[in-house]
């Protein structure tokens, strides 16, 4: 009896000193013998069907973000604006001065503060943000890297189709890596970085993407401008003013989205211009080189194929106003005039928007243009100026 307790004391000894082994060296024996060993690792297991195998599915999203964030930190930027505002002078803000003895109670200074967020796209020095951001065409913008250097902004495209736009600065910067958004899934990791509240800079937030094909109205606290935008990607990783024109992520750290708007009446609603979108938006500025673009300088609205029945006027453009020394005003457009065609492309409901058509061109462009008027088709050519 005692050599039976004897051999199974030493049987338990030596089978918990092969646990041992096993555990702490799982790796030399899943090369050797090529068994499943579980790392101390967070773990789901599961079936794998047909097979009767357990499948272990290694789940660790925080080294998945932190490792996404050092990637890709060098390429996210601040932008900063610079512009002359009224502040309380010296003397501070006097509440009651009827004689004017002390003089104004503000002056002039300039002032800078960090408004927006952007990302490298290429090493040249491009680098993609919001419209929104960049709106005020009389400011100067600035960008701040992660290491806090500091570079002046020396030009602006601006996308008049997208609230999108492509900085310039002269210096050489790590691009970021652009993905895919035509194959994005409801579920799957989203990370945002930004310079939140217009304060805190590269700050971090995580989420899943919530859903896809959404439309907006977006704009910017600080400018004050709103602009409609469709098909964007709703997410709920905390996005807040100051994150706009910033990178959202996937785990890859490949970009998929540009951060532009936050919903103002729920929490956790957050939105993104699809990165596809941005790719054209470079393309099309890559392959035109210019950082003005051609502006018609009218406004309008779409007469559709049931308005140009019930009205008895053909479809096309109408124009409500004309800006004085525009393209369109030099042309011979006049407010009233409905555009037919524009550079040979029909304005009816299937023809793309006229935003885009413009910004397929060049300044300096002739475009042959047919406008309608008193009942009677003209043509006309139309030279296509920058902004004035």
């Amino acid at each position: 009896m005692k050599s039976e307790s004897l051999r199974l004391f030493f049987s338990g000894l030596l089978l918990g000193m092969l646990f041992v082994v096993v555990f702490f060296l799982g790796g030399f024996i899943d090369r050797v013998f090529g068994l499943p060993v579980i790392s101390n690792l967070p773990f789901i297991s599961r079936l794998n069907p047909g097979s009767g195998d357990v499948e272990v599915v290694v789940v660790h999203e925080e080294s998945v973000v932190s490792d996404v964030v050092e990637k890709v930190a060098p390429s996210v930027v601040t932008v900063s604006i610079s512009t002359v505002q009224s502040v309380p002078g010296s003397l501070g803000v006097i509440p009651f001065d009827p004689f004017g003895f002390f003089g104004s109670e503000f002056e002039q200074r300039q002032i800078e503060e960090d408004i927006g967020t952007g990302f490298v796209v290429d090493e040249s020095g491009l680098i993609v943000t919001n419209k929104h951001v960049v709106s005020d065409v009389d400011a100067e913008y600035r960008i701040v890297t992660d290491t806090n250097e500091v570079y002046k902004v020396e030009n602006i495209y601006r996308d008049p189709v997208n609230d999108l736009a492509i900085l310039k600065v002269n210096a050489n910067l790590p691009a970021i890596d652009l993905g895919d958004s035509s194959d994005l899934k409801v579920g799957q990791l989203a990370i945002a970085i930004g310079t939140a509240l217009g304060e805190f800079r590269q700050t971090v937030t995580s989420g899943v993407i919530s859903g896809l094909g959404r439309g907006i109205t977006a704009g910017s606290p600080y400018e004050g401008f709103v602009e409609r935008i469709d098909d964007v990607i709703q997410t709920d990783a905390a996005i807040n003013p100051g994150n706009s024109g910033g990178p959202l992520l996937n785990s890859l750290g490949h970009v998929i989205g540009v951060n532009v708007a936050v919903a103002q009446s729920g929490q956790n609603i957050a939105f993104a211009i699809p990165i596809n979108v941005v790719k054209e938006s470079v393309a099309n500025f890559r392959q035109t080189g210019e950082f003005n673009r051609p502006f018609l300088g009218v406004r309008y609205y779409k007469i559709s194929k049931q308005s140009a029945l019930v009205n008895e006027v053909p479809q096309g453009i109408y124009v409500t106003e004309v800006i004085a020394n525009s393209s369109a005003d030099n042309a011979g457009i006049l407010q009233e005039d409905i555009i037919l065609s524009f550079d040979g492309i029909r304005l009816d409901d299937n023809a793309p928007e006229l935003a885009q058509i413009i910004n397929s061109k060049k300044i300096g462009d002739i475009v042959n243009t047919i406008v309608w008027r008193d009942g009677e088709e003209m043509d006309l050519k139309v030279t296509l100026e920058g902004r004035q």
